[in-house]
């Protein structure tokens, strides 16, 4: 035998023998090196036996890896497979037999889990819904009724409820009437579906080409291409050939209707502009792409906000980059106007903007998508860019970031807000790469534009060469681009003393500003973020330094650009607090040369300039109207084929994939209005957490009158004790709440119990900050620190002893 005790090595033989001879348990073979290796330790210099007891204890503590595998044998039998690993060996420390049977084991696991069931919520519902989700989330399984049954008596036994039958079969009725709901959901949103594509193809096929125009409508060839170039004949389909080549297709029926027009039209002036005409009416007929399109009116969107276009605007450019002074210029006028609005990318913002006008004695309210606060009297609001009011005009607005005009998940909101926010003077602010859009838009609209350019009140500079690992000081910043990689970055920093902040995008903003005050206030010495911090958060950051130099951009991993290096990069050098702002990269990731490259680009230009655009409400409604239709998936079909050209000058349309897969999803729940499913078209949900699934059950519980109750926080450790796991499934909890408060306040008759939503948002913000706060302030440096000067560390991507395996490199993943 090979010990790691070589001069206690043929004691504990001897005292092994003895005490199997004394005992008479019976130890198998393979178990005799573990138990001499115990045995060892537990022997005193120069002693030849241990006691019975400490030899029954070694046995015990040698079988508990076995037993706790015994158990989640048993329980999986039992149909129990909300039973995890940490239960079955915790009940196996409390075993004190050698040779238990199953019923003792299974008698130490008993206790074990009442206290665990008890532990996962107020009531036994609850418990059962929260062990649910958690199974969910940790291995995706979804109970069976049988299982849930089960889960459902243990549940029951663990609060001591009377009728622990009655409970679980009430659950287990539930739960199949939940199933066939499903199923008749899925059933009914197919055969709608099937029904709507079936109306377009037969639509598609009635469509004639361009050499039956002249003859139905009794015109020259000649006068056909003339109408068509003045958009007096519409389009209904322009299907692309191979070279570039497109055929167009007319609906037979809106050429039949427009014949009675070609009289006048012959006697127009051909020099006289081309008029868009209103829609005919055509009775009952299929509607075509084109009339669709005039209805939708989206390439002519500038004009669909009318209380804008009723004033008299005036719009202000204010650009420049991070640390320029923006935001006090703009906000200095917004204060002193009798009326405002302020529009922020993110609800931290917003917060940030209401509080910098209350601190200057503006009375403010905020609208956010989950959270209202009304001040009495107040003539402004700050609010995030979707939540931009059109109807009621104001002096003075601020539209934040907007660079965020070419984001390809929230362009159109952008485009909404420059072109719709009601104010007499308008101020846009962002970064140089804006300007070209701002003034494009601005040109849509009619409005004039002034420039203010600003530029950084420090300078910002590049890191002549890399960082090392053992060099990072405090105030210093390290930037990754996948929550994976930024919690691995943390680990091994903690690992070795240092106290740690974190920014990123799956925190709430609650927990984003409190970790950005431990790093303000020095109870942190390194933040390690992704670009969440590109936008808000006034940090103190004398450094930033680029863990990684590519990003998952939702397509495809990439280098960084020159405007995602300038914009997290600037938030190096906080005018008055550092004089200036250094950015650099970490050793062994990329190429100093980079950074310098990036920083010194121009603004990239805008390989797009129309600005995207997307229906909301009032448009879906009209189109419905229009085609005679419903259907909330029929409706976003025709949208998508019809109201905006491929080609059209002047706009083009955003991305609605996941409005339409919900949508899609959503189309078999029969009894929500048209209103109702767009309103969770556009529900901010996570469709990596089957988000889009969880919506379409509320939604169901909706349209059937059933109060829709708020996801809970499932159990919570002691945050001392929480792993990784946990804390990412209480960042995925947080999420659900964020798009169930954002429901409650649109359908509050259905969303009840805000009160408890926003009690168990406050207890997950809490949780997780602890969580974070303790693991960093438990922190010590231990001797031999890679951190000393004269060791080496790697940094993540390079596997170390000292790191945690990072598998594939996290650039790929989706942040």
């Amino acid at each position: 035998m090979t010990s790691e005790f070589p001069d206690r090595a043929a004691p504990a033989l001897l005292a092994l023998d003895a005490a199997i001879a004394s005992s008479g348990l019976h130890v198998e073979t393979r178990e005799r090196p573990k138990l001499e290796r115990v045995i060892a330790r537990m022997l005193q210099p120069g002693a030849e036996r241990i006691e019975d007891a400490a030899f029954r204890s070694a046995l015990c503590t040698v079988r508990r890896k076995p037993w706790g595998s015994r158990l989640m044998d048993l329980t999986r039998r039992a149909g129990k497979v909300w039973v995890t690993r940490a239960d079955a060996e915790a009940a196996a420390t409390a075993v004190q037999d050698p040779e238990p049977d199953d019923a003792c084991l299974l008698a130490a696991l008993a206790p074990v889990l009442e206290h665990r069931l008890r532990a996962q919520g107020e009531t036994p519902r609850a418990a059962v819904d929260n062990l649910r989700a958690d199974l969910f989330d940790g291995t995706g399984r979804v109970l069976s009724p049988a299982e849930l049954r089960t889960l459902a008596l243990a549940v029951a036994d663990a609060f001591a409820l009377p009728d622990a039958e009655g409970f679980a079969t009430g659950l287990e009725r539930e739960e199949n009437s939940r199933r066939d709901r499903d199923t008749q959901i899925e059933d009914t949103a197919r055969a709608r579906r099937r029904e709507e594509v079936q109306r377009l193809r037969a639509w598609e096929k009635s469509l004639v080409p361009f050499t039956d125009v002249p003859g139905l409508l009794r015109c020259s060839q000649r006068e056909a291409l003339r109408w068509i170039a003045e958009n007096r004949l519409p389009v209904a389909r322009r299907v692309p050939q191979p070279g570039g080549q497109e055929r167009w297709e007319f609906d037979p029926a809106e050429l039949m209707a427009l014949r009675q027009n070609l009289p006048q039209w012959r006697r127009d002036s051909t020099d006289a502009p081309a008029r868009t005409p209103l829609a005919p009416d055509l009775g009952n007929r299929r509607v075509g792409n084109a009339v669709i399109a005039q209805v939708a009116a989206l390439d002519r969107y500038a004009a669909h906000f009318r209380t804008a276009r009723a004033l008299k605007r005036r719009i202000t450019l204010v650009t420049g980059p991070t640390n320029s002074g923006k935001s006090h210029t703009a906000l200095d006028a917004l204060a002193a106007a009798e009326s405002g609005l302020a529009l922020a990318p993110l609800r931290l913002l917003a917060h940030e903007f209401r509080e910098s006008l209350v601190a200057r004695g503006v009375p403010t309210s905020l609208a956010t998508g989950e959270e209202r606060i009304d001040v009495p009297g107040s003539r402004h609001l700050a609010a995030t860019v979707e939540m931009c009011p059109l109807h009621n005009p104001v002096d003075v607005a601020i539209i934040d970031e907007a660079q965020m005009l070419t984001d390809p998940d929230r362009g159109a909101a952008w485009t909404a807000a420059i072109m719709g926010a009601p104010a007499r003077h308008l101020f846009v602010l962002g970064a140089p790469d804006c300007i070209p859009m701002v003034r494009r838009i601005a040109e849509l609209c009619g409005d004039p534009v002034d420039e203010i350019r600003l530029e950084r009140k420090s300078p910002l500079v590049a890191a002549d060469r890399a960082v090392a690992v053992q060099e990072l000081q405090k105030h210093d910043a390290l930037i990754a681009f996948s929550r994976r990689e930024v919690l691995d970055l943390r680990a091994m920093l903690l690992a070795h003393g240092k106290r740690v902040a974190v920014v990123y995008g799956a925190l709430s903003p609650e927990v984003r500003r409190a970790e950005a005050q431990r790093f303000n206030s020095g109870d942190a010495d390194i933040l390690i973020a992704t670009d969440a911090i590109g936008m808000g958060l006034n940090l103190t950051i004398r450094r930033v330094i680029f863990a990684a130099l590519r990003k998952y951009d939702g397509t495809q991993t990439r280098d960084l650009n020159p405007q995602e290096v300038k914009q997290i990069g600037g938030r190096a050098g906080r005018y008055g607090k550092h004089e200036q702002g250094v950015v650099a990269v970490l050793e062994g990731v990329g190429s100093p040369s980079f950074i310098h490259a990036m920083l010194a680009a121009p603004p990239q230009p805008i390989e797009d300039m129309r600005p995207q655009v997307q229906p909301d409400a009032d448009i879906v409604q009209a189109v419905a109207a229009e085609i005679g239709s419903d259907s909330l998936f029929g409706v976003l079909v025709r949208i998508r084929r019809a109201v905006l050209r491929r080609d059209d000058p002047n706009y083009r349309l955003a991305n609605m994939e996941q409005a339409f897969a919900i949508a899609t999803a959503l189309e078999g729940v029969t009894d929500l209005t048209l209103a109702q499913r767009w309103v969770y078209a556009m529900c901010p949900v996570d469709d990596r957490d089957n988000g889009i699934e969880r919506l379409v059950h509320w939604a169901a519980d909706h349209a059937a009158g059933n109060a829709v109750p708020p996801p809970g926080t499932g159990r919570l450790p002691a945050p001392e004790r929480a792993e990784r796991t946990e804390l990412e499934r209480a960042e995925k909890r947080h999420k659900r709440l964020v798009a169930w408060r954002w429901l409650a306040l649109r359908f509050p008759e259905a969303y009840v119990n805000r009160e408890e939503a926003e009690a168990t948002t406050a207890r997950l913000n809490d949780w997780i900050e602890d969580v974070l706060r303790q693991q960093s302030i438990r922190a010590r440096a231990p001797r031999n620190s890679p951190f000393s000067p004269d060791s080496r560390a790697n940094p993540p991507g390079r596997r170390n002893r000292d790191a945690p395996p990072q598998g594939r490199r996290p650039a790929r993943r989706r942040r």
